[in-house]
């Protein structure tokens, strides 16, 4: 069985949860240098 065909839907689905929980609460409690308009990890568009 190939690696690929091991991957449940559930596995997917968790995956996309921690990604998109993790970017919220990076935008939210990390410093603006590092997520903020001209940021090294997340270019975002938030208020500093």
């Amino acid at each position: 069985m190939s690696l690929i065909a091991g991957i449940t839907f559930y596995e997917v689905c968790m995956a996309l949860l921690t990604v998109g929980l993790t970017e919220r609460v990076l935008l939210a409690y990390a410093p603006a240098e590092m997520v903020g308009r001209n940021g090294w990890l997340i270019k975002g568009n938030i208020e500093e």
